[in-house]
């Protein structure tokens, strides 16, 4: 399986702005049609202050919002279509509220934002699904709740399939108290079980659990996605945790694992967290560019008439 799928993320939360405008990200969109991508999901759509189209409503809640010199998410929709790739719309994150406690006025804010959504982008042909952009890492009764209340909502306005991609409590990034392979089927399979019928597409992301335990933790939710009637993709982090720093394009060694991983335990689809900074010829990170040279050797040595040139 090759990767098909990719997040976009430039209102950022822990990596670097690239900074790109519509010339940089229409070459960057031609490049992953040229590999394969045929799924784009924009992470967020704000995040505190920062949001990618100049929102009325995120503007009300803040008190104000950083300057929007560019629509991304119309840019996005835009070169999706002509692409002739699925785009999944990201929710809005407060960076507050959710993690104050206050699950309502998270919920609140979303349904007016993608209102506003609706209202401006809705006609868009490659409007093709919706992403909750709250992650957790096992059960959460309040962050169900939002899965719960917002999901219904999203439904109404568009009714297309809606994706989640939860993380594991792994060791990667809970080195004190890394949750055992039991406790996480036992916390998603009660969590799948009030979410069934809510969420169609669940990618699990892949980074934060040693490379040697992962091929178990897919198995689990390969299989408990089947239980309850979920999609199950693999999102594939193509940054590294294991680095000391925040963060690194991974080693195409450690990427080429992760997939064939992913792929051996059956999931449906691979998609990556996330190609414009850490796998794209274009991006801000040299690395980046070998990554991508790498990936495209190996996807010649499979399919000789695939049309993947060396950048």
């Amino acid at each position: 399986m090759r990767i098909t799928g990719t997040f976009l993320d430039e209102i950022t939360h822990d990596i670097p702005a690239s900074n790109w405008g519509h010339n940089e990200w229409a070459k960057d969109f031609d490049v992953m049609k040229r590999i394969g991508i045929d799924t784009v999901i924009l992470i967020r759509a704000g995040y505190r202050n920062k949001v990618a189209f100049k929102s009325k409503t995120i503007e009300k809640c803040t008190g104000g919002i950083l300057p929007v010199p560019l629509d991304l998410v119309e840019l996005f929709l835009d070169q999706a279509e002509h692409c002739g790739m699925d785009f999944f719309f990201g929710t809005y994150d407060s960076g507050l509220y959710w993690h104050q406690g206050d699950y309502q006025k998270e919920i609140d804010i979303n349904k007016a934002f993608t209102e506003e959504v609706i209202s401006k982008y809705g006609h868009k042909k490659a409007f093709k699904g919706w992403y909750v952009s709250n992650e957790i890492d096992s059960y959460d009764e309040s962050v169900i709740k939002v899965y719960q209340q917002l999901t219904g909502h999203l439904k109404q306005l568009k009714n297309v399939p809606i994706l989640i991609s939860p993380y594991v409590h792994g060791i990667k990034q809970y080195a004190d108290d890394p949750i055992t392979l039991d406790q996480h089927t036992k916390a998603w399979d009660r969590a799948f079980s009030t979410i069934t019928g809510m969420i169609d597409i669940v990618a699990f992301q892949d980074g934060q659990v040693n490379y040697h335990e992962l091929a178990d933790y897919i198995a689990v939710n390969r299989e408990l996605a089947k239980k309850y009637g979920i999609a199950c993709w693999s999102n594939v982090e193509s940054f590294s945790r294991d680095m000391p720093i925040k963060f690194p394009p991974i080693g195409w060694p450690e990427m080429l694992h992760k997939m064939t991983i992913a792929s051996e335990r059956g999931v449906e689809k691979l998609i990556t967290f996330e190609f414009s900074h850490f796998m794209s010829p274009n991006s801000i990170y040299p690395a980046a560019h070998n990554l991508y040279n790498r990936y495209a050797e190996w996807l010649l040595q499979g399919d000789a008439d695939m049309s993947v040139k060396r950048e």
